[in-house]
């Protein structure tokens, strides 16, 4: 029989059975009310009936729990029937615990449940970095039994850890369908907000998109902008429409969609008319926002916040709501026109996204090394991308093909990659990254470069890059939408996840700590750590904001301080 056949016979099979009880109870209803329209307490025949009667009702209460019960089969069999792609893992429940596979509308675990699992699942990342540390400084893992065995231990216990999280009671689809429906109110919510009835009577948050600074940078700056925007429930709307950007003779709509319906014509939005920024409670109608840099009296709802309307949903469903929000202001912005959108479409069929993990690597190598980020080499990046890929291996019980995508502005990466790792595909535009160069760096087909790369980094199942480089957060960002919970696939070589003009990053004691060496400094249970980074080998460093001292710490003993603010804009979403 096919499976087509099989599954519409199950289907009929089961709501058979439903019929079935249903009619059993309407034929029992139906005895009831005869019984009951001539029921008399002095007559024994009657009192005999009413016995019964009690019976029946007692009977039909078990009719009842179990039509509830057929009716939920009902519900989960038709799910896989009509998600015959759906992964699924264990059998069908019969209990009315909401669990059973593929009741992804349901509540399978709580908010706490599920932060404490992701705790867990940090945990062991952090012993893993502080281990490995050790041992591949010391060149153990070369010749040690022990070092060989600890690590290929670990690795077990992570893929064991993350399939816990994806895996059980199909929970990845879970949290993935549950963030999709959330981001479509998001979206919803911005895209009425960029078009209110009356251009002319909105208020207006006036935003120069030409920040003096590279592709990412700008993006994240008219996002924070759009932030503002939403903060103060107010229109965005670009000084000059967006058409003098150093990026494209064309301005902004070479790339992407308009903002909204609203310009500086028709909402009267030019910045003669507009007033400087003094405040979130500021009640002038046109306001012109100056970069982050210069922001006085800054909104609460700045990175790294998100809203305390959607909290509990974001805490339940992904490892760092933070990036979450932010992905949601980048993805709007970034909505392609019908040029770019092809050239992004024809991009991602040259790569075999879907047939099998990819790791997407992004190598900056040009303008900010030096500078603004120290110089790491290929062999770091692959080093990453190889346990990445051995953790998938034993999550998924099978010997997986090596894959990479590379983003990068330094076309000779792409041949020392394939000279140094034969055993791997490589892909990527060496073409994008001569366009990447700075001589050539403002122009549109390097535009149109820098963002397919985004866009292809985006759609990577890991990311090994350095997040120092804001073209690399942002694929980070764009994977978040795409994904769902995305939070932690990424290795970065240096900085943590942060945004430009974000407020404090700061966690909690969980453990008290003692210093081992004179690089430590001391906390106690509860008091307030401000994170300056992660070393990436159990370490971060940062500052108890009670006492002053700074210095490093180990990662395991503080948890994230969520910052969760009113965004009244949300109310009702």
């Amino acid at each position: 029989m096919k499976a087509s056949s099989l599954a519409t016979w199950l289907r009929w099979a089961v709501v058979g059975a439903v019929g079935l009880w249903l009619f059993l109870l309407v034929t029992m209803y139906k005895g009831m009310w005869k019984v009951e329209d001539h029921y008399d307490q002095n007559n024994p025949q009657i009192a005999g009936l009413a016995s019964q009667l009690d019976d029946a009702k007692l009977e039909n209460s078990k009719l009842s729990t179990e039509n509830k019960r057929l009716q939920k089969l009902v519900d989960e069999l038709s799910y896989v029937i009509d998600h015959p792609n759906a992964k699924v893992v264990g059998k069908f429940s019969d209990s009315d615990t909401g669990r059973a596979i593929g009741a992804s509308s349901r509540q399978l675990y709580s908010k706490d449940h599920e932060v404490g699992r992701r705790w867990l699942d940090t945990n062991i990342k952090e012993l893993y970095f502080y281990l490995f540390k050790h041992f591949d400084s010391n060149n153990a893992t070369l010749n040690d039994p022990f070092a060989n065995r600890t690590m290929e231990q670990l690795f077990a216990l992570m893929a064991e850890s993350y399939n816990f999280g994806e895996s059980v009671d199909n929970a990845a689809l879970w949290h993935r369908q549950s963030l999709g429906n959330l981001t479509n109110r998001i979206q919803k919510r911005l895209e009425e907000l960029q078009n209110p009835s009356d251009c002319s009577k909105a208020k207006i948050l006036l935003c120069d998109l030409n920040k003096g600074c590279g592709f990412g940078c700008q993006l994240h700056h008219v996002a924070y902008c759009f932030f503002i925007a939403a903060a103060t429930e107010r229109t965005l709307v670009f000084e000059g429409d967006g058409k003098a950007w150093r990026y494209s003779n064309k301005g902004w709509e070479a790339a992407f969609l308009p903002l909204g319906k609203c310009n500086q014509a028709n909402s009267a939005a030019s910045r003669k008319e507009s007033k400087p920024w003094l405040g979130p409670e500021q009640t002038d109608r046109v306001v012109f926002l100056p970069i982050v840099d210069g922001l006085s009296r800054r909104p609460k709802q700045m990175p790294l916040a998100f809203p305390k309307q959607f909290a509990d949903e974001l805490l339940t469903h992904h490892n760092n709501p933070s990036v979450y929000f932010v992905s949601q202001f980048i993805w709007y912005l970034m909505r392609s026109n019908s040029v770019l959108e092809k050239a992004i479409s024809d991009a991602a069929a040259k790569i075999p996204f879907g047939k099998g993990p990819i790791v997407g690597l992004q190598i900056r190598r040009t303008d900010k090394i030096g500078t603004e980020a120290a110089f790491h080499g290929l062999d770091e990046y692959m080093k990453w991308t190889e346990h990445w890929f051995r953790i998938e291996e034993l999550r998924n019980d099978t010997t997986l093909q090596r894959k990479v995508f590379i983003a990068t502005d330094e076309p000779k990466v792409f041949k020392e990659a394939r000279d140094k790792y034969p055993h791997y595909e490589i892909y990527g535009d060496s073409s994008i990254a001569e366009t990447a160069q700075m001589n050539s760096r403002y122009t549109d087909s390097s535009l149109f470069g820098v963002v397919i790369d985004i866009q292809m980094l985006s759609r990577c199942d890991y990311l090994v890059c350095t997040f120092s480089s804001q073209v690399c957060r942002m694929g980070f960002e764009l994977m978040q939408v795409r994904v769902g919970d995305a939070g932690h696939r990424f290795h970065s070589l240096d900085d943590i996840y942060y945004y430009g003009g974000q407020h404090s990053h700061d966690e909690i004691a969980v453990l008290s700590h003692v210093p081992a060496s004179k690089d430590e400094f001391a906390f106690k249970k509860g008091e307030t750590i401000g994170i300056a980074g992660n070393h990436w080998d159990g370490f971060s460093k940062g500052q108890n904001k009670q006492t002053g001292d700074n210095g490093l710490y180990p990662s395991y003993k503080t948890r994230e301080n969520w910052r969760i603010v009113d965004f009244p804009i949300f109310n009702g979403v």
